[in-house]
């Protein structure tokens, strides 16, 4: 007896996703360059184009961007050095030059795509309040009953993401983002490290506490477990683990 894939992959029209990764940008807290994280970008293009998906890499501002330090397998504190994902795009010239000369956001054409996907890393908490034209798209794609969707720092975007009649996006929204435990965490290892000064903070704000406060209803599943949730087309995962899973319930939304 054969079993029916509930999610049938459609090669001659296959679903199409905009991952946004952000531009290189300068921490206002530590003074360090910070970019987008690996694993968010990876992990998600992995799952997509197993399936057949067709995948785009746009940034706000277009042309090369960075990645956090720390995302990289090949980095020296080994932080991410089982993440063979990111090794493998890292290792693949015609990948690598996708990230090298991105394509601004003001290039996606909602109406050729079935997703939005916006990664993050560090960058995004010094960049997104200004990225007006990724915001309003981001929107777009909401309105328009496709799929948006954004994990880790990326979730930032969601403090500024408004309808046209000023109401927040994820206003009543059932959310997730990288929570204030791992925020602790973060500045409690760098502080040990001796690279942050005790008391000071590497995020300038918290997701989890402005998520909060525009009315969502945030919720998380613990210290670093790869989490993501659906509230309708709104998908939202919770920190650099979750990129695997945010995939899973984009592709489950989009049926294919």
């Amino acid at each position: 007896m054969s079993v029916r894939d509930p999610n049938p992959v459609n090669a001659r029209n296959p679903k199409r996703v905009a991952i946004v990764i952000a531009n290189p940008a300068i921490s206002t807290t530590t003074g360090w360059p910070v970019g987008f994280w690996w694993s968010e970008l990876t992990h998600p293009w992995f799952a997509f184009t197993e399936r057949g998906y067709g995948v785009e890499i746009f940034s706000p501002d277009g042309g090369k961007c960075e990645a956090d330090a720390l995302s990289d397998p090949r980095d020296p504190s080994g932080y991410s050095d089982t993440d063979l994902i990111s090794l493998g795009f890292i290792a693949s010239p015609k990948l690598m030059a996708l990230v090298e000369a991105t394509r601004p956001v003001a290039d996606i054409d909602v109406e050729r795509f079935d997703a939005i996907v916006v990664a993050g890393g560090q960058a995004p908490m010094f960049g997104y309040d200004r990225a007006e034209t990724l915001q309003q798209i981001f929107v777009a794609f909401h309105e328009a009953g496709k799929v948006a969707a954004a994990l880790c720092h990326g979730t930032a975007l969601l403090r500024y993401a408004r309808h046209a009649d000023g109401s927040l996006l994820a206003a009543g929204k059932t959310v997730t983002g990288f929570a204030n435990a791992e925020e602790d965490f973060a500045d409690e290892a760098t502080w040990a490290m001796g690279a942050l000064e005790r008391g000071k903070h590497l995020m300038p704000w918290r997701i989890e506490d402005e998520l909060k406060a525009i009315g969502a209803n945030y919720i998380q599943a613990g210290l670093w477990r790869g989490f993501a949730v659906r509230d309708g087309n709104l998908i939202t995962g919770q920190q650099n683990f979750s990129g695997t899973e945010t995939a899973r319930l984009v592709c489950e939304a989009l049926g294919g």
